[in-house]
């Protein structure tokens, strides 16, 4: 399934409420945390689309069929701009350029490739059947993350991406 979105910051919030309305029918409860996850993840990659390309951009969700079972849910953000994501280091004080490093610390695994004139930024999340599995790493380990708080380590040594 999938969303246009117009270069428009209002389509940052349209874009988190049309995810959370395609939780439903995947068996994804809008209390998991994973549902939460999911949703500051649109966040974050819509709005690097839409505030620093200028360009269309569209969204992608690949959800789990209603079932408890073990799966991956993947959103993918493709737009028309060239431009590589590129290293920023927030400050302190800074209230942007953090977007990418929160990806890195919340998704399981993600990247972005050249697609035509343009790029696709992709993440993808892991769903375990029950709770309190096992932590895994961000190289795309087999075991699903803990239902607790994750710290990890500082990511890209202290610098933050985005799209500019």
């Amino acid at each position: 399934m999938q969303l246009e979105i117009r270069p428009d910051p209002a389509e940052v919030g349209r874009a988190r409420r049309w995810a959370r309305s395609r939780l439903a029918g995947s068996g994804i409860g809008d209390e998991e945390p994973l549902a939460e996850t999911l949703i500051l993840l649109v966040s974050e990659l819509v709005t690097n689309a839409v505030v620093h390309t200028g360009c269309p951009a569209v969204l992608r969700l690949s959800l789990p069929g209603g079932t408890a079972e073990p799966s991956t849910v993947r959103l993918e953000v493709a737009d028309t701009s060239d431009r590589a994501p590129v290293p920023r280091c927030a400050g302190d004080e800074a209230t942007g350029g953090r977007g990418l490093a929160l990806v890195d610390c919340l998704a399981d695994r993600w990247g972005w490739s050249v697609e035509g004139a343009g790029k696709r930024i992709w993440c993808e999340l892991d769903r375990c059947a029950r709770p309190g599995g096992a932590e895994t790493d961000h190289g795309g380990a087999e075991e699903c993350r803990s239902a607790g708080p994750v710290t990890p380590e500082p990511a890209y040594g202290g610098l933050a991406y985005e799209v500019a």
